[in-house]
């Protein structure tokens, strides 16, 4: 039996990108995937720490936010830049970084944000009939709201429900978007108090 030594061309590395609600925010997508989950840097510092891909993102003057999720990456510029005059550049830039190998994210990042929410309360407990409607709201948003939110190039995160209020945490393109708010108000809010009848509100939290 032959074993065939000859080494596997990788395929070429593809990217385009999305428009997003944000007009500040653009998705780059690529046909790879990049990190299962997501991976959210409003700041260079915990890029830093975490992403080999976001600290060489941020070390463009232009770049302001970074968010990683499955196949694309979502970059949030510094308004006094516009998009013609850094796209191909942060295009480029990324094609490269994929096609070398470079890091994306580094190992232990999810179990880390995973005991900072812990620490900040968010995972706290909830009694009685409140853990099935805290179940129903994540299902809901789950499967409801996440993949729409994704498509725009951002992320929905449940935070906490408490007296009829919701909260959640916006991330990618959505955070700090214009759009995300009466996203969140006319679209989400009006689901949930529709299929939850015990939802009053849901507003928006700093993640």
């Amino acid at each position: 039996m032959e074993t065939n030594t000859a080494p596997k061309t990788a395929s070429p590395v593809m990217i385009y990108t999305e428009q997003t609600p944000n007009p500040e925010s653009l998705k780059f997508v690529t046909n790879r995937m990049l990190y299962k989950g997501t991976a959210d840097f409003r700041e260079e510092e915990l890029a830093k720490e975490w992403s080999p891909l976001g600290t060489a993102l941020f070390a463009h003057s232009f770049v302001k936010g970074v968010y990683v999720c499955n196949n694309f990456v979502t970059i949030t510029k510094e308004f006094n830049y516009a998009w013609e005059d850094i796209m191909l550049k942060l295009k480029e830039f990324i094609k490269d970084y994929v096609e070398a190998g470079g890091e994306i994210i580094n190992e232990g990042f999810e179990s880390a944000m995973q005991e900072i929410e812990a620490a900040k309360g968010t995972g706290y407990q909830y009694t009685g009939e409140e853990v099935e409607l805290v179940k129903k709201i994540k299902d809901l948003i789950d499967t409801y709201v996440k993949p729409a939110v994704e498509m725009d190039g951002g992320n929905i995160e449940f935070k906490s429900f408490d007296k009829g209020v919701v909260s959640v945490i916006l991330q990618g393109s959505c955070s700090g978007c214009p759009s995300s708010t009466v996203t969140l108000k006319s679209g989400i809010e009006g689901m949930l108090k529709r299929m939850v009848p015990e939802v009053t509100e849901v507003v928006q939290e700093m993640g």
